[in-house]
């Protein structure tokens, strides 16, 4: 039973890999002995990265791209080909809300300044999107992969605050579905895209609204916790094994699915 859900020698690229997620992720799935392309822009901390997870005992490789540029990807691709010969997994990480984009509690949506709104709907969804363009046509090309791609409860029901970071999860979400029936339709049942939706988790982009300065919750926190039945945040690695196991054959038939990992989040109306 456990071979089938082995990722053992898959090549999977990483975007975002350098991050909280997208490092956690990378670990994961080294430990699990799947070969590693941590992809983003600063070939320093992805050296880093690689170095970590090497350190671990296994193969990595960084690969400096950003993931709002098609001939960046398409360079990439072709040195993740060069160095591999296949690419087996996609994990679209990159992403997240900007500071900017974030309205202060007493702001409202006319407060949004649009070249906020551009940018985190941009990184979001074009920073998924661009990838699996790139990416998924050489899983199309081999006739076999798997892409998971990062949705958000802010995708379920409306989220104060955040409108742009909304609006483009609930674009991944839908190009999930898309993309999943797309490749299935056309290139057959052994490509597969899912997606995750995470629920709270406090990272370096959001911990400010999460946590005061003393460490103490926040207002918004208070209503998190109280609106999630298990009474807490998710911690990172809490994501890992659904990915692994999205990604695995232990998941042959499902595609274009929204997996929720979220403390019972979305399950619960407050009542």
């Amino acid at each position: 039973m456990n071979e089938i859900f082995s990722i053992k020698d898959k090549v999977a690229v990483i975007t975002g890999a350098s991050g909280v997620l997208g490092g956690s992720l990378a670990k994961s799935f080294i430990q699990a002995g799947a070969k590693i392309v941590a992809l983003g822009r600063n070939q320093q901390t992805l050296d880093a990265r690689v170095k970590e997870l090497t350190g671990l005992g296994g193969d990595a490789f960084a690969v400096e791209a950003n993931v709002m540029n098609i001939e960046s990807l398409e360079s990439a691709s072709k040195k993740i080909l060069e160095k591999y010969g296949k690419i087996d997994i996609l994990l679209n990480i990159a992403g997240g809300n900007i500071p900017a984009a974030t309205l202060a509690p007493d702001q409202s949506f006319f407060d949004l300044k649009m070249e906020a709104w551009n940018e985190v709907t941009d990184l979001n969804i074009n920073g998924t999107v661009y990838p699996s363009y790139v990416f998924g046509k050489v899983m199309a090309e081999q006739g076999s992969g798997s892409i998971v791609n990062i949705s958000s409860m802010a995708a379920y029901s409306a989220i104060t605050r955040v409108a742009g970071y909304s609006a483009a999860k609930s674009a991944i979400t839908n190009f999930t579905q898309w993309l999943a029936s797309d490749l299935a339709l056309k290139y057959g049942d052994k490509i597969r895209v899912n997606a995750i939706a995470p629920g709270f988790f406090i990272g370096d982009q959001n911990r400010a609204i999460l946590l005061n300065p003393d460490g103490s919750l926040t207002d918004r926190s208070k209503k998190v916790i109280a609106k999630t039945p298990m009474g807490r945040f998710g911690n990172a690695d809490e994501l890992n094994g659904a990915v692994q196991f999205l990604c695995s054959d232990a998941a042959s038939f499902i595609t274009g699915a929204l997996l929720p990992i979220d403390g019972g989040f979305s399950a619960f109306s407050g009542v």
